[in-house]
This record gives C-alpha cells, structure tokens and sequence, in this order.
C-alpha cells in the first residue's frame, strides 16, 4: 500500500477534433468554471485531424483564469526540445503560471518520419528524452547558457531563458523499466494511461520508479503520481488508486460539456472525500500501545472509549466552514453586481455597461460552481454516508429525514437562484430578486449546517463517514 499524501487534482482531457473546435473551448472553460484543475490535449503533430496542441492550449490558457494547461505528452521528435521549452515558458509566463509540460518518448514512427521526423528504436528514444530534459530545464534555468552535448540533441553555448513564472512540472509517459528509472531519478511526475497500465500493473512500477528516486537521493514522494482514467472510473476506484497505488491526479477523456460538469459536481467531490476521510481516519488511529497493568485490576478499556474513525466529525466542520466561507464571497459578488448596476444607471455609457456585463458574467460562472459544490456535497451524504449513519445507529433516523428534507428544500432555492440569474442578464427580474434568493440560501444553508453538525459529529467521530 502506497500513498504519497499529494493532494488530489483533476483535470480532462478532450479531443482536439479541429472540426469540433467550439466544443474543446466550451469543455474547457467549462473545466475552469467547474473548479476543476486541469485541461490536457495529446499532441500529434501529424495528424490531419487534430488542432495543433500549443496553438490550442494557448487560446484555452487566454480564456481561462485558474486551470491549467499541459501536453499530454508532447511528441518529442517532431517538437525540438528549445523551442518546446520556449513555447512552455512564454505560455506560463502569459499565463501567470498555469502551465506544465508532459512529455513523451514518441510513439507512431511511420507518422512521424512521414512528417519529416527522426525514426528511432526504443533505446535510441529514451536516451534523446534525457538529452531533451536536460536541454528543457537548462533554458527554464535563465541563468547563463545552455551546453548539452547528446547524441540526438546537441546545444552549445545557448543563452538560457526567459524562465517560465513558476516552477513548471515534468511530467513522462512511462512504462518500460528505463523509462520508469528515467522518471524516479528526473522527473516531476509520472504521466501513464489505464490502458496501457491497469492498476494491477501499478505496484510493480512505482517500485521501480520510488527505487530509482532514492538511489539518485531523492524522496519518491517527489514524483507526482497523474493518471489518464477510463470514462466512467467511479470515486470509490479513483480514492483506492489514490490510498492503495498513490496516484493523485485524475485526468478523464471527455466528449461534451456534461461529462465534464459531471466530472466536477460528481466525481471529483466524492472521490476527494473518500480520500480525506480514510486519511483522517489514518491519521488519527491510535498507535498500538504496550499496557501493563496488574491481572485483575479491573482496568480494562471498553472497545467504544477509542473510536477508529475520530477526526471525521472536524472533516466535516472543515468542509461546512468552506462552504460558509464561499457564500460569504458569492454574497460579496452579489453586492458588486449591484454596485455596477447603480454605476450604470447613473453613467450610461460604454465603459459601464462593460463593467456590468462583466460583474453579471463573473456572478453566473460563480454560482454555478457554488451550487454544483453544494449539490455534489448533498449528493454524497444522501447517497453514502447517511445510509450508512442510519445502519450504524437507527436512533439517528429523526434526524436524517430531516437533513434529507433539507437538501430538497436547499436544492430548490438553488434552481430559483439559477432562475434569478437568468432573469438578470435577460433583463426579466433585477438585483432585488436576486437579493431575496440569496438572502433565502444563506438562512437555509447556514442553519441546515449549523443543525448538521450539532446532530452529527458525534456520530460521525464515532461510525465515521462508510
């Protein structure tokens, strides 16, 4: 059993079908809107029907504000290692830091070569991949210049630069044993597919690569763990990768804006609970204690005195608290609608109109991604923790039925929410509505929470969450 403790991301990873070149846009900011941490594109650069990927994740980075954005893997023999390190610097310096780099041996040789690339065998491969990290974290370095003498790449006396805004990640597709060593001892993370290696095939190879990173003195927790996933992968096999194979980060193929809104409401919520709640259960188990105490002396503890699950009840305090603290900013954003739209109407003109629409934009992207946390968090208590809080303890039934009904009451002023919304960029309904809904959410949600934990945690620091 391995788990490194990286914190869990998210990320997709769409087609770029150049004759469906609005819907890998859409699924992208659909991403960023969702919360989500990533949007990947593969790179074949000879493949007719395909977007170039630079091109791509240039305008995917232009339109966005958090995600980030990476190859996934950059085909090395048709992209020169300088001018790849280049195009990732400048894209994360424009970017303000939201780039990393998978990187690839390559694979479709005939391809390749009948787009003007090298044809080289897998050793040959792996060897210019080393060469190309060396050469692509010499410029990143932007001190001095860069001397690489390869037997595939050679650079001499490059002036180094620009250096990417922040640290930018390594990531390689890796599956030979090489190519897993190459990983351990040089790479940032390790970037393979499910269908190529399925999680029976994992153990093996993150021994290689934990191996190589200590013999080259480096702590394997250093390798971030990415995994490309089967649509459909559920959060209870994505959180046992995690807490058994230590893979941290879970990148989907989607094919349409709900796969990736399911993706982010869905998926990634529940899975980052499962995982949190068995680290916390981890974290506070007791450790195994050598009592001594005299025969018969009547000390001995009942098993109930040490709940296995302690902590989970402060998990989900923390969770509600970043739920408190997210309608304390929708709230914020609802105030600078309304100050924009007071602006407006004493100043009609372009600028202020502009600074409106914006606000109005700003607000919608926010709330879909509030409420699409709170429904997935709801979602999750009534489809697993709660059955399993009613089988460990009937007494709690009243309450559950009541928590239940709660989340009806709380996703139905959610829609109204979403209605108010619509009605103001429409034009149907101004910010007095949106007001009153807003006011309604937050006196429903804060007591629904407030109830929640003063009926739960107990419960929950004694059954746990499953």
């Amino acid at each position: 059993m391995t788990d490194y403790g990286h914190q869990l991301e998210f990320g997709i990873f769409p087609t770029p079908d150049a004759a469906a070149a609005d819907l890998v846009l859409e699924m992208s900011e659909a991403a960023d809107v969702s919360g989500l941490d990533l949007v990947t594109v593969q790179d074949h650069p000879y493949n007719a029907r395909h977007l170039d990927a630079w091109t791509l994740l240039s305008v995917v980075a232009a339109r966005t504000t958090t995600v980030r954005v990476a190859l996934n893997v950059a085909n090395l023999p048709l992209r020169p290692p300088v001018v790849l390190a280049r195009s990732a610097a400048t894209l994360d310096l424009l970017s303000g830091g939201r780039v990393e780099l998978g990187l690839g041996t390559g694979a479709f040789w005939d391809a390749i070569a009948a787009a003007g690339g090298p044809r080289r065998t897998p050793g040959e491969a792996t060897t210019a991949l080393e060469e190309a990290i060396a050469v692509i974290r010499g410029v990143w370095s932007g001190r001095g210049s860069v001397s690489v003498d390869g037997q595939h790449y050679r650079v001499k006396g490059l002036h180094s630069g620009p250096a990417p805004a922040h640290p930018v990640g390594i990531w390689l597709g890796a599956y030979k044993p090489r190519m897993l060593r190459l990983t351990g001892r040089l790479a940032d993370g390790w970037l393979p597919s499910m269908g190529y290696a399925g999680a029976a095939e994992l153990p093996a190879m993150n021994a290689t690569i934990d191996e190589a990173a200590r013999g080259a003195g480096r702590d394997p927790a250093a390798v971030r763990r990415l995994y490309n996933v089967d649509p459909g992968t559920s959060p209870q096999q994505l959180a046992e990768l995690a807490l058994e194979h230590g893979m941290s980060t879970f990148i989907v193929p989607v094919a349409s804006v709900r796969d990736v809104q399911r993706f982010a409401a869905e998926v990634a919520p529940a899975t980052r609970e499962l995982v949190e709640d068995e680290r916390t259960r981890r974290d506070a188990a007791p450790a195994p204690a050598v009592v001594h105490e005299p025969v018969g002396s009547g000390a001995s503890r009942a098993s109930g005195d040490a709940p296995a699950h302690e902590g989970a009840g402060a998990h989900l305090v923390e969770v509600h608290d970043g739920l408190r603290a997210e309608l304390a900013r929708l709230r914020d954003i609802v105030e600078q609608v309304v100050a924009g739209e007071e602006e407006a109407h004493r100043a009609r003109n372009a600028i202020n109109e502009l600074t409106m629409r914006q606000n109005n934009w700003t607000l919608g992207a926010y709330c879909q991604q509030y409420c699409r946390f709170v429904t997935g968090h709801h979602g999750l208590e009534d489809r697993s923790v709660f059955p399993h809080l009613r089988r460990s303890d009937p007494a709690l039934t009243p309450v559950l039925d009541r928590l239940e009904q709660e989340h009806v009451v709380i996703h139905d002023v959610l829609e109204q929410l979403d209605d108010a919304l619509v009605g103001l960029v429409s034009g149907a309904s101004g910010t007095p509505e949106l007001q009153r809904v807003v006011d309604r959410l937050s006196q429903s949600l804060l007591e629904h929470l407030s109830y929640e934990e003063d009926e739960l945690v107990p419960a929950l620091d004694r059954y746990g969450f499953y």
